[in-house]
C-alpha cells in the first residue's frame, strides 16, 4: 500500500524502519517542525525526520495538522497514514486525506490509559504489565476501534526504558496491521472495558511526597524518570533523585533524612527507606548519591506538615464546582 508514516520522537523511529522494510510504500513522512534543543537552542530535526532523511524519503513538516499541511497529504492521494507520537491531533479533514483512514500505535492496552503518558503513568500506578494497541484514529482521543493488542510486562527500571522496549516490539504489529489492511483482513473491535486517561506528566507530578511508603516512591520515580526526573525539596530547593528501590536502613525515624548506611545512600520515609542511586542538586550536575553526602553529609529533606483528613460525616459543600472530566482529551 501506499502510506504516510505521522511522527517525531525517538520512539517513533522502529515503526518507520520496520515499515520501511516491509512491503509497503512510504511515499512521505509528516513530523514536527525543527525545534531548539539544549542551552544554545540549537535547532535541531526530529528524531523521525533525521532517520527519514537517511532513508532517503521525503519529508513533510507541520506542528498543526491544518491549512496547507491537509492538501499536501491529499495530493499524495495514500490509502493510509501510519502513526507513532507525531504530537498533533488529526482532526476530520486530516482523517479525510487517506482512503482507509490513520493508524495509531499506542502504548497501552485500550482503553486503559488514553492520552499522552500511558506508560509513564502505568508505572506511577505499579503496573504489573501493559502493552501495545493498534487502533484507527477517529475524532476522539484515542477512543478509535483496535486492530491489534499484545500485553507486555512492566518490570523495567524507568519509562525510559520501557518506552524503547514497547516501541521495538509494537513497530511489528503496526506493520501487521498495514499487511492484514492490504489483504482485506482486517477487523477493527470497538473497545471495551473501562477507560482511563493518562495526562501528561507535569513538573509537579514527580514530587515526591516522603511521607509516602516506599513503594509508592519507588513506583512513582519509574515513571517520571529520567524526564521530568522525580525531586524533593532540600532547603526549598528543588532536588532531583533518581533510582530509588526499597532498600534497609538505619534505626531512625526522621523523614526525610538522607544518609549512608553499608556504602548505600538511603531516604527515610513513610514506612522505612529508600535507596537513591543518583542525586542532581538543583542547578547543578546529576552525581552518585554516595559521592553528595561525602561533601555533605547527612542533610534532610523539607517535608511538609501533615494535614488533617477530611471529616467522612462532613457533607460535601454543594457549592464546590464539579472536576473536571479527565476524559475529555482537551
Amino acid at each position: 500500500m501506499d502510506i504516510v508514516f505521522a511522527g517525531t520522537p525517538d520512539v517513533a523511529v522502529p515503526s518507520l524502519d520496520a515499515l520501511a522494510a516491509s512491503g509497503h510504500r512510504i511515499r512521505a513522512v509528516l513530523t514536527r517542525p525543527d525545534a531548539p534543543i539544549g542551552r544554545r537552542r540549537v535547532l535541531t530535526p526530529s528524531p523521525v525526520k533525521a532517520r527519514a532523511l537517511e532513508l532517503g524519503l521525503p519529508v513533510l513538516e507541520a506542528s498543526r495538522l491544518r491549512g496547507d499541511i491537509i492538501a499536501q497529504l491529499r495530493s499524495l492521494d495514500v490509502d493510509a497514514v501510519a502513526v507513532v507520537a507525531y504530537g498533533a491531533i488529526a482532526g476530520p479533514a486530516a482523517l479525510g486525506t487517506a482512503a482507509l483512514g490513520w493508524y495509531n500505535l499506542h502504548f497501552s492496552l485500550l482503553p486503559a490509559y488514553r492520552g499522552a503518558a500511558p506508560v509513564q503513568r502505568a508505572l506511577i500506578d505499579g503496573r504489573p504489565s501493559s502493552g501495545v494497541s493498534v487502533f484507527r484514529i477517529d475524532e476522539g482521543m484515542d477512543t478509535g476501534p483496535v486492530l491489534r493488542r499484545r500485553e507486555l510486562p512492566l518490570d523495567h527500571p524507568d519509562a525510559a526504558a520501557a518506552l524503547a522496549d514497547y516501541a521495538r516490539l509494537g513497530a511489528p504489529e503496526l506493520v501487521a496491521v498495514f499487511d492484514d489492511l492490504e489483504a482485506g483482513t482486517a477487523h477493527p473491535q470497538p473497545q471495551t472495558g473501562t477507560p482511563s486517561h493518562a495526562e501528561k506528566i507535569g513538573i509537579d507530578d514527580a514530587r515526591l511526597d516522603l511521607r509516602r511508603p516506599a513503594s509508592v516512591l519507588v513506583d512513582l520515580s519509574r515513571g517520571v524518570s529520567p524526564s521530568p526526573g522525580p525531586w524533593a525539596e532540600l532547603d526549598g530547593k528543588r532536588t532531583k533523585l533518581f533510582g530509588l528501590a526499597a532498600a534497609p536502613g538505619p534505626d531512625d525515624t526522621d523523614v526525610g533524612l538522607l544518609t549512608s548506611w553499608n556504602g548505600t545512600a538511603v531516604l527515610r520515609c513513610g514506612d522505612g527507606w529508600v535507596s537513591v542511586a543518583e542525586i542532581q542538586p538543583f542547578g547543578k550536575s546529576r552525581m552518585p548519591a554516595p559521592d553528595f553526602l561525602r561533601g555533605h553529609g547527612d542533610v534532610r529533606f523539607d517535608v511538609p506538615a501533615a494535614t488533617a483528613e477530611p471529616d467522612p460525616a462532613e457533607p460535601a459543600d454543594r457549592d464546590d464546582p464539579a472536576p473536571a472530566d479527565a476524559n475529555r482529551g482537551d
